[in-house]
């Protein structure tokens, strides 16, 4: 497997205390790749937004970190049932993934789902949980997916990983990129 690109400026940092890293992604493989490594980061009790245009790559990056966390069943899209529990394998946090694309509302509309009790023993995935979830806690990772859009067959993303929170205050994100 390719690994992903090294990282690059996406712009100017939101501050010295919040850890982001720029990636460049040119393949579905590398996308994969990249949920492997961000996997490694990852534990039990943590939130991960994905936001991304439709086909940015949100489940494979989600595929990936399902790899990369050793659960069972096959990671793929939960638009239509919401939510799938993925429970580890390897005796680590299960993968609550989450598909909030359907969903109007924030946390109350998502309520019924019971993230706040999934949370502290679980990594939860919400795509589209930008204005829907923040309110399960402070510290998360904001992984944004940028592709061209309109009329294109090109595979280059430019994912954004952002850690919010005292969790993230001190993680190297320049890891993903290695």
């Amino acid at each position: 497997m390719e690994a992903p690109a090294a990282p690059h400026v996406l712009g100017e940092p939101m501050s010295s205390s919040v850890p982001s890293v720029g990636i460049t992604v040119n393949s579905p493989g590398q996308m994969l790749e990249l949920g492997r490594r961000l996997a490694r980061l990852l534990r039990a009790g943590d939130l991960v937004m994905l936001n991304g245009e439709l086909g940015a790559g949100k489940t494979t990056l989600t595929r990936g970190l399902g790899e990369g966390l050793g659960v069972r069943g096959a990671v793929t899209s939960p638009t239509f049932v919401i939510a799938r529990v993925h429970p580890s394998l390897v005796a680590g946090p299960p993968l609550v993934h989450v598909d909030a694309y359907r969903l109007g509302g924030g946390l109350d509309e998502m309520e019924d789902l019971d993230l706040d009790v999934s949370l502290p023993e679980s990594v939860i995935v919400v795509e589209w949980g930008e204005g829907k979830v923040e309110e399960l806690t402070d510290d998360r990772l904001n992984v944004v997916i940028h592709r061209a859009v309109g009329d294109t067959t090109d595979e280059v993303r430019q994912v954004t990983v952002t850690g919010l929170g005292a969790r993230w205050a001190a993680v190297d994100l320049g890891v993903l990129s290695a």
